[in-house]
């Protein structure tokens, strides 16, 4: 139990780390990237060698008959692109690009002292909240 909790430290503070060092907690780099007239590409550097990296993680990964702290792997089952995940996808999207903030960084910039990024979170956790209570009295599952 101890070192799954302790490979997920290591791999959040890899994460946030890598956050800090490409400046991703800086809002203005995520806006400026969407800033058609004075285009900032870093956003699309990092998400460029972040993807390249996973895909290059997963292939490696995988090929071991398990995971290391687990028993086995647990990778998505579900393939279909639907009307929930693209419609949450631009939700995301628009909150993201309003504040310049997606969950991590604002996270990590919260840990480092920053005020601004808590407001983000606060609305990350009332979001998540105001979807949890609607799927109940739908009569659905929560997501989990």
């Amino acid at each position: 139990m101890i070192g799954r909790w302790l490979w997920a430290a290591v791999a959040g503070g890899l994460f946030g780390f890598g956050l800090v060092l490409s400046r991703m907690i800086d809002p203005r780099r995520v806006q400026g990237f969407l800033d058609l007239a004075d285009w900032d590409p870093t956003l699309m550097l990092v998400m460029v060698s972040a993807v390249s990296t996973t895909m290059i993680g997963y292939r490696l990964v995988l090929k071991r008959p398990r995971p290391v702290v687990e028993d086995r792997f647990q990778l998505p089952t579900a393939t279909a692109i639907d009307g929930r995940l693209a419609m949450g996808a631009v939700v995301f999207g628009l909150g993201w690009g309003l504040a310049g903030y997606c969950p991590g960084p604002a996270l990590t910039a919260a840990v480092l002292g920053f005020r601004e990024p808590l407001i983000v979170l606060a609305g990350v956790a009332a979001g998540s909240l105001l979807f949890d209570l609607y799927r109940r009295r739908a009569g659905r599952k929560p997501v989990r």
